[in-house]
């Protein structure tokens, strides 16, 4: 590798810098210089806390944990904040008092506090990122910001909403993919014109999308086939096998998982890791952030288990008045589970990307997006797959259609932005505007289940209709 003029490897492209990147250092290229170049001799471990994550202090301190949390990550998170003394008024109206009938107001104040919640857990998370390896600390800060996911997909399967869970799947890639995504573009793009991006993290997070996209999309693609081709099978026989293919697709995607996790962990760990030392160091509020004070991981394991357990209680909240809406408000479950569900989930992991971006930690910003993308695709959706089968619940992979080529599109769409490993505020833009128009698209989704509810007298004519409407639509 040449050094007096900053000439990489000849397989690396060139990226163009940004004008506050001009004293970049140089990103690693070589294991030798991973090794040897990136650290300063300090040496790995899971056991030693990183210095970006010292507290310098030990057990709990009740003052300071609440002085952290409030000034938690950015002030993005901090405007967040001031939506807490709605958490207790929505527990309190949800278990407490006898306003049953109140759904707009029940189900908009669960809405809402879920989000300050939901930014706990991802502050907590980032927190307890902070005191490990790079990329044990992005995985770990992931993993636990999906945890919001996990809990309302598993509310969601406990009240049999099999349809807003499929929806919600959907919508939580998409909502990563174009809305996140997007945003962490044009934030990244309107404060540093240019953003470039290392080549292993957008490629390979975009290659594992549209792997999982295909593995998720082979249901709906058998069940169509199937039904449309005019086979000998009845209905009981056709949904069966979509049920049994679904299980082991979700079996299949898991596997893929680990050998991904395997991947970035084990045998390829000293790549991302030079790739986030190399963020940090270009960080531009980097001394900021060092001089913060910091959670204990006593504090960590504290704040996580306070929101994981709010989050909870809110979640099962939340889910119980989503029928009364949909039914009385006119809100279909398509618009339900494909943008509002997906929006409150996913708005700690967001807030974080968007607040990386703009210090210009685009690494760390696309592994949030990408990572959290991949892991609702082959772990979390595979997961809830598996605990209905289970339980002997009938959930499947077998999406609406319009979901699942919305999905694919966007998947090609966002692999060919991060093709040229450089991004600006344009493509950001771009993005938004297409989730946008996904989402106007999914608000005049008609219910799935409206043409089935027409009543048992007219069980007939009513599976009729749908029979029609389906074919229209999938023609």
């Amino acid at each position: 590798m040449a050094h007096g003029n900053g000439v990489l490897r000849d397989r690396e492209k060139v990226p163009r810098r940004s004008h506050t990147s001009e004293r970049e250092p140089a990103l690693p290229q070589t294991r030798q210089q991973i090794v040897n170049g990136t650290n300063g001799g300090r040496s790995r471990g899971l056991i030693r806390v990183k210095t970006a994550g010292e507290s310098g202090r030990r057990g709990i301190h009740p003052f300071q944990f609440l002085a952290i949390t409030w000034r938690s990550t950015s002030w993005l998170s901090r405007a967040v904040n001031i939506l807490w003394p709605i958490v207790p008024a929505a527990i309190a109206i949800n278990y407490i008092t006898s306003m049953e009938d109140q759904h707009v107001l029940r189900f908009s104040l669960a809405y809402v506090a879920m989000v300050p919640c939901a930014n706990l857990i991802g502050f907590a998370g980032q927190e307890l990122a902070r005191k490990m390896p790079h990329m044990l600390g992005v995985l770990t800060e992931v993993t636990i910001g999906s945890i919001v996911e996990i809990i309302l997909f598993m509310v969601l399967l406990s009240k049999r909403e099999y349809y807003v869970i499929q929806a919600a799947i959907l919508g939580s890639i998409l909502a990563n993919m174009l809305l996140c995504l997007g945003l962490c573009f044009f934030t990244a793009g309107v404060r540093h014109h240019v953003a470039t991006f290392h080549e292993a993290v957008s490629e390979v997070g975009s290659n594992l999308l549209l792997i999982a996209g295909l593995g998720l999309a082979i249901p709906t693609v058998f069940q169509r086939a199937v039904t449309n081709t005019g086979f000998n099978l009845t209905t009981e026989d056709i949904d069966s096998r979509v049920l049994n293919i679904s299980r082991i697709i979700a079996v299949l995607l898991i596997i893929a998982y680990a050998v991904y996790l395997i991947f970035q962990m084990h045998t390829h760990h000293g790549i991302y890791d030079a790739i986030f030392e190399h963020d940090e160091d270009r960080d531009v509020d980097g001394h900021k952030d060092l001089a913060k004070a910091k959670f204990t991981l006593t504090e960590c394991i504290l704040a996580l288990a306070i929101s994981v357990a709010l989050v909870t209680f809110i979640a099962i909240a939340l889910v119980r008045e989503i029928p009364a809406i949909v039914e009385e408000q006119g809100i279909s479950d398509p618009f339900m589970g494909l943008i509002l569900v997906p929006l409150v989930e996913k708005a700690a992991e967001h807030l974080t990307a968007i607040d990386e971006a703009w210090d210009n930690q685009i690494n760390f910003a696309l592994s949030h997006c990408i990572g959290a993308t991949i892991q609702t695709a082959m772990f979390n959706a595979p997961l809830v797959i598996i605990v209905g089968w289970g339980l002997n619940f009938p959930m499947d992979l077998n999406f609406e259609l319009f979901d699942i080529v919305m999905l694919i599109l966007a998947i090609i769409t966002v692999g060919n932005f991060l093709r040229d490993q450089k991004s600006d505020y344009l493509e950001g833009f771009l993005c938004v505007i297409v989730y946008i128009a996904i989402a106007v698209a999914a608000y005049y989704f008609p219910n799935p289940h409206d043409a089935a509810g027409q009543g048992e007298g007219e069980g007939e004519a009513a599976a009729t209709a749908v029979h029609e409407i389906r074919k229209l639509a999938f023609s």
